[in-house]
């Protein structure tokens, strides 16, 4: 098995070297790695060049995420494209083994994995990723939910239809969109580890919610998102925020935290949204509402998580 993995980044030396250093510890031996930078100026590019990756320039004037990846795509070699943040990391040895996995299938197009936060990520950055990302595996999904953080796509299938470049975020999305309409499965693969780390302001958890609601509306025309939804959702998630955080002894630590957290990521995404229409259902279920107050079990993996040197 065998695979190309196409990581975009924009000053990430800070990060970079973990998750490189996780992608030597697979048991996929034979990955081309390719480093898509759009102008860093830290030694982003060094360290992934000290790791054998290829390097793809493009000019932050020109820089989408979809005209990122197209040229990321296209510069690998392999049939199977992983597509990874720089700033994630994967958990097990077998991440890109269980990414991969799907694609046994011939009629899958994209494959996507869990995603989880850092010790230092936003209490409720949790509660997303646990909403967004369960804990069992789907391998033919009836919606195009999917995160480019940590996905894998067929070039072949790629090169039928590019991702758009015009998009502000949610290039997966609209892509997703596209495969299944043609017939393509998404599937998603919860042992497919990784860990993904934001640590953004209040500013700039607006801004990218803002930005994704923005490509949202682009995609599905008819969608909206109005002052009652944003009070509600607003509300909703709070509640459920603190009464996870109230379980696990934390309140009092990060209720602030949610409350400021919650409050721009809807107030990004009324900004984005507003005079569009009715999200599509599950689509909604999925980015909106809030985490379900059962509890949910971690399985327990036999497999031994990667042992990061913590200078990394």
């Amino acid at each position: 098995m065998s695979c190309s993995l196409v990581i975009r980044a924009y000053n990430e030396a800070r990060h970079l070297p973990r998750l490189l250093d996780g992608v030597r510890q697979q048991t996929v031996r034979e990955v081309e790695i390719i480093l898509v930078d759009s102008g860093s100026t830290d030694d982003t590019v060094n360290i992934a060049e000290s790791y054998g990756a290829k390097i793809v320039h493009i000019a932050p004037s020109d820089f989408t995420f979809g005209r990122s990846l197209n040229l990321g795509v296209a510069a690998a070699s392999r049939e199977l494209v992983a597509i990874a943040s720089a700033h994630v990391y994967p958990v097990y040895p077998d991440w890109l083994e269980r990414l991969l996995e799907p694609f046994a299938d011939s009629s899958v197009g994209l494959a996507y994995g869990k995603q989880r936060g850092a010790e230092n990520s936003k209490f409720s950055e949790h509660q997303i990723f646990a909403r967004w990302f369960p804990e069992t595996s789907q391998p033919r999904q009836n919606h195009p939910f999917c995160n480019n953080a940590n996905a894998a796509i067929r070039r072949s299938a790629w090169q039928t239809h590019p991702y758009d470049e015009s998009l502000t975020g949610l290039e997966d999305l609209a892509w997703a969109l596209w495969a299944q309409s043609q017939g393509w499965g998404v599937a998603y693969a919860a042992e497919a580890e990784i860990i993904h780390i934001h640590n953004e302001t209040p500013a700039g958890v607006r801004n990218r919610y803002r930005r994704e609601a923005m490509a949202f509306k682009q995609i599905y025309r008819e969608a909206h998102f109005n002052a009652y939804d944003f009070l509600r959702m607003t509300a909703s998630n709070i509640f459920t925020d603190c009464v996870h955080a109230a379980r696990a002894g934390k309140l009092l630590r990060v209720g602030p935290e949610i409350g400021w957290f919650r409050f721009n990521q809807f107030y990004g995404t009324y900004l984005g949204y507003r005079q569009s229409a009715e999200l599509n259902w599950n689509l909604r279920q999925t980015f909106y509402y809030p985490r379900g107050l059962e509890a949910e079990e971690t399985p327990r993996r036999e497999v031994e998580p990667i042992r990061y040197n913590e200078k990394l």
